[in-house]
C-alpha cells in the first residue's frame, strides 16, 4: 500500500470510527455469535497473492462487527468498564503511526519522560505520598505479579533470582477472600504455590479480617513458613469491598511483610477528594496499581504501577546484556527494568490526551455521574418489593438479585441465572454474575462515556419486565 492509498483508506476508516462512536447504541452490546462462527468464515490459510484493502474492510463489517461485544455500548455493565474516550482513540492512532519500542529513554526520549511526568500526575490526583514513584504496565495482573517478585527479592536480598526458591523455605501470600483471580495466577508464576495462599475471612462489609490476618501470619510463622506479602483489595471485583488500609499496613509493618495494595478498578475514584478515605494508611504500602482503561477515559491498555522503593523494583528485574547498554546510564529511567516485558508501547501518550482534555475537573464530573447513577438504581432496587441488595455499595457498583416470595435457594438461583441471560440476549443490556454467601447474584457496574440517566432507567426497566417472565412457580 502506497501513501497515497493509504491516505484514502484512513480517511474512510477514521469516518467509520467517529460513525462507530456516535451510534453504537445500535448494535447489540453483547455478541450472538455461536462458537465456531466466525472461524466458519474465514479461510483456513492466508492468501497467496494481496487483496484489496476495500475488501478486506467489507469482511471486517459483515464478519469481524458481528462477532464483537461492544464494550462502549451504553449498556455495557458487566465485569468493569473498559474506557475508550474520544481524546485517548486519537492518541492510540499516533502511538499505532509511531510504532516505538520504548523499552528504554534512548529508544524514545519522549516516551520516557512523558511517561515519568504522566505517572505524577496521577499520583497528585489520586492524593498518594510523594515518595511513590512508578510506570505503566499493561494491566493490574502484571502489576501485581511485579510486586509479588519483589516482595519476593527484597526479602532474600536479591538472591533468589540466581539462585532459584529450592532453598528458600516456604513463602506465605496473603489475601482477602474477596481477591481477583490475578494474585491467585501471579503467586502461581512467581514459584510460591497456590497452596501458600492464605484466604483471609471477611467482615459483614466482605472487607478482610485484620485479626484473622494477624493470626494467619503467626501460624505461618510458627510453621517456619516466611511471610512473603499482603495483597489489600480497594474495590473487590465481585461486589467492591474496601479492606481496612491502616490496620492492615500496621501488621505488615509490624512483621516486615510488603503490602501490596489492589486498587484496579476503585483506584480511580481516588481523583474524588470524597473518595480518599479508601487510602487511609497508604504510607504504610510498596506498591499499588489502579486502572486508568478501566474508568478513567482511557484507552486498554494503561495499568498505573507504583512502588516506594524504585531501587528494589530495578534490583529486580533489571538485566544489562552489552546489547542494551546506553551511554545515559542511571541519569535516565529505562522502564524496562521496571517490569516483566522488555518491549514496551508509548501508553503514556493516551494518559497525556486524556488528563489534558478533560482535566481535573472533567474526570470528577465522570466519576461522580457514574457514582450517581448506582446509588440511585440501587436504592431503587432496595425499595422494589421483589428485589434484594447483597452487598454495600460504596461506588458504581452494586449486587442484587430477583427475590419472588415461594422460591427456594435453588429455585432463586435458577430464576436469577436465566434472568441474566434473558438480559444478555436482549442485546440492549450486559451484566455479570457472581456468588455472595452462596447466592447467585447479578452485578451491575456503570462507567461508560456514553451512558446517560436514561440508559439507566431503560435498564431498570428491562430487568423488572424481564423478571416477570423467569420464576419457575
Amino acid at each position: 500500500m502506497d501513501n497515497s492509498e493509504f491516505r484514502k483508506q484512513a480517511h474512510k476508516f477514521v469516518d467509520w470510527m467517529a460513525d462507530y462512536l456516535e451510534h453504537v447504541e445500535d448494535y447489540p452490546v453483547k455478541s450472538t455469535a455461536r462458537p465456531g462462527e466466525i472461524t466458519a468464515q474465514i479461510p483456513d490459510s492466508a492468501p497467496a497473492t494481496g487483496e484489496n484493502m476495500d475488501d478486506i474492510f467489507q469482511d471486517f463489517q459483515n464478519i469481524i462487527l458481528p462477532g464483537m461485544t461492544h464494550w462502549q455500548h451504553p449498556g455495557f455493565m458487566a465485569y468493569f468498564p473498559a474506557n475508550a474516550s474520544p481524546p485517548s482513540v486519537l492518541a492510540e492512532m499516533l502511538t499505532s503511526t509511531l510504532a516505538a519500542q520504548c523499552m528504554s529513554w534512548q529508544t524514545s526520549p519522549a516516551a520516557t519522560e512523558l511517561e515519568e511526568r504522566m505517572m505524577d500526575w496521577l499520583r497528585q490526583l489520586t492524593g498518594l505520598p510523594e515518595e511513590f514513584v512508578g510506570c505503566i504496565q499493561d494491566t493490574a495482573s502484571t502489576a501485581t505479579l511485579a510486586a509479588l517478585l519483589c516482595a519476593r527479592e527484597r526479602l532474600h536480598k536479591f538472591a533468589t533470582n540466581h539462585s532459584g526458591l529450592s532453598i528458600a523455605g516456604t513463602h506465605t501470600t496473603y489475601a482477602s477472600a474477596e481477591v481477583h483471580s490475578s494474585v491467585d495466577k501471579a503467586v502461581r508464576i512467581a514459584g510460591l504455590g497456590s497452596d501458600n495462599l492464605r484466604k483471609i475471612t471477611v467482615d459483614e462489609n466482605f472487607a478482610m479480617n485484620p485479626e484473622d490476618l494477624e493470626h494467619a501470619i503467626e501460624s505461618d510463622l510458627n510453621a517456619g513458613c516466611i511471610p512473603t506479602c499482603v495483597v489489600v483489595t480497594l474495590g473487590s471485583t465481585s461486589l467492591s469491598a474496601i479492606d481496612p488500609l491502616r490496620k492492615i499496613g500496621e501488621i505488615c509493618q509490624k512483621y516486615k511483610i510488603w503490602l501490596h495494595v489492589d486498587a484496579a478498578w476503585a483506584g480511580s475514584a481516588l481523583v474524588l477528594p470524597e473518595f480518599r478515605w479508601m487510602i487511609d494508611g497508604i504510607d504504610l504500602a510498596d506498591s499499588l496499581v489502579f486502572n486508568p482503561h478501566k474508568w478513567l477515559l482511557t484507552q486498554f491498555d494503561c495499568s498505573a504501577f507504583f512502588v516506594r522503593d524504585k531501587a528494589a523494583l530495578i534490583q529486580t528485574f533489571e538485566i544489562l546484556p552489552e546489547y542494551l547498554k546506553t551511554r545515559e546510564g542511571d541519569r535516565v529511567n529505562n522502564y524496562r527494568d521496571w517490569g516483566i516485558q522488555l518491549g514496551r508501547r508509548f501508553r503514556a501518550l493516551k494518559l497525556w490526551f486524556v488528563l489534558r482534555s478533560y482535566g481535573q475537573e472533567g474526570l470528577q464530573n465522570h466519576l461522580r455521574k457514574h457514582i450517581g447513577f448506582c446509588q440511585d438504581l440501587a436504592r431503587k432496587v432496595e425499595d422494589h418489593r421483589e428485589f434484594e441488595l447483597l452487598a454495600p455499595h460504596p461506588l458504581a457498583l452494586f449486587c442484587f438479585r430477583y427475590k419472588p416470595e415461594g422460591l427456594d435457594k435453588e429455585e432463586l438461583d435458577l430464576a436469577n441465572e436465566r434472568l441474566l441471560e434473558k438480559i444478555n440476549d436482549s442485546g440492549k443490556l450486559y451484566l455479570t454474575q457472581t456468588r455472595i454467601n452462596g447466592q447467585y447474584a447479578l452485578r451491575f457496574v456503570s462507567g461508560s462515556p456514553t451512558t446517560e440517566q436514561r440508559h439507566i432507567d431503560e435498564a431498570w426497566a428491562l430487568i423488572q419486565n424481564i423478571a416477570l417472565t423467569v420464576t419457575t412457580k
